[in-house]
C-alpha cells in the first residue's frame, strides 16, 4: 500500500518477468515431489515401464518384425517419449494456476506466466529423461547412431509444442466448464495410446486404417521422427506442416479463449463449486 513503485526499463522488466518465470518452473517442478531429483526418477522409472511394457508386448505378440529395420528399442523409444512429452505437456498446462487462483492474487504474477512456467517445467524433466536414458542405453547397452539428431529433436519439440497449445485451450475452458476439461484431459490421454501410433508403422497402414489417425498432430510427430531416426525409414503418409498449423491455430484460439476467460473470472465462481 505504502510501496513506492519505480518506472523499470524494457531490459529490467524482462529480466524480472525470466526471473519470475525460473521460480515458477522450480515451483512447478518440485510441485509433484519435495526432492527435485525424486521427480525425475518417477518420471524416468516411468518412461522405462512403458519401454519395457511395449517390448514384451511386441515380442510376445511376435510382432518385431513388423517394425522398421534398426534397433528395435530405439524404435519404441522415439515412440514412446514423444508421446509422454506431449501428453504430460497437455496435462501440466490444462492443470496450471487459473485465472482465480490464490498465487494469482500476487502482484508480479499472472497467468501467461503460469502457463509458460508449467510448459517449461514439463519440457525440462522429458528432456532430462530422455537423454539420461539415451546415454544409459548408449555406453551400458548397445551404441546406436541417430541418422538426424537435430531434426529429430525438432519433431519432440514440435510435439511439446502441440501438446502446449492444446493445453492452452483447455486452459482457457477450465474455469467455465473445470468437470468437462478434466473428463476431456484424462480421455484424450488414454486415446492417445493408440491413437498417437506409436505401435505402429505409418508406411505399413492401409487407407482406410490411415484415415483413423492421420488427423492426429502426435501421430504425424512421431512418423516424422522416425523418418530422421532410422536412416532406411522415409515418411510417406505424414508431415511436419500439419502438426506446426495445427499448433499455430491452437495456440492463437487458445490464448485468444484465455484473455477472454481472464477478464471475465470470478472467484466466486469456485465457491459455488
Amino acid at each position: 500500500m505504502f510501496q513506492q513503485v519505480k518506472p523499470k526499463s524494457r531490459l529490467q522488466s524482462a529480466i524480472s518477468i525470466l526471473e519470475l518465470i525460473y521460480h515458477s518452473v522450480v515451483r512447478d517442478v518440485r510441485k509433484g515431489h519435495g526432492n527435485a531429483l525424486m521427480a525425475l526418477a518417477i518420471n524416468l522409472f516411468q518412461a522405462i515401464l512403458f519401454v519395457a511394457a511395449f517390448y514384451l508386448m511386441f515380442s510376445l505378440l511376435g510382432l518385431r518384425g513388423a517394425a522398421l529395420r534398426g534397433d528395435f528399442l530405439l524404435y519404441i523409444m522415439s515412440g514412446i517419449f514423444v508421446f509422454l512429452t506431449h501428453t504430460k505437456t497437455l496435462g501440466a498446462v490444462a492443470g496450471a494456476e487459473g485465472p482465480s487462483s490464490a498465487m494469482m492474487k500476487h502482484a508480479p504474477m499472472n497467468t501467461v506466466i503460469a502457463i509458460t512456467s508449467a510448459a517449461i517445467g514439463a519440457l525440462y524433466i522429458q528432456v532430462l529423461t530422455l537423454f539420461l536414458v539415451l546415454f544409459v542405453y548408449h555406453v551400458g547397452f548397445t551404441p546406436f547412431e541417430i541418422e538426424q539428431p537435430f531434426k529429430a529433436f525438432g519433431m519432440f519439440l514440435l510435439a511439446w509444442l502441440s501438446g502446449v497449445a492444446i493445453g492452452v485451450v483447455l486452459y482457457a475452458i477450465k474455469p467455465w466448464f473445470p468437470g468437462f476439461v478434466g473428463v476431456f484431459t484424462t480421455v484424450y490421454q488414454r486415446a492417445n495410446m493408440i491413437a498417437s501410433g506409436k505401435m505402429f508403422v505409418a508406411n505399413t497402414l492401409p487407407a482406410y486404417m490411415l484415415a483413423m489417425f492421420d488427423w492426429n498432430p502426435l501421430f504425424h510427430c512421431i512418423d516424422q521422427m522416425r523418418g530422421f531416426v532410422f536412416v532406411n525409414y522415409l515418411p510417406r503418409n505424414s508431415s511436419i506442416e500439419y502438426p506446426l498449423y495445427v499448433t499455430i491455430v491452437l495456440m492463437m484460439v487458445g490464448m485468444l479463449g484465455e484473455f477472454y476467460t481472464r477478464q471475465q473470472a470470478s472467484i466466486s465462481w469456485d465457491a459455488r463449486r
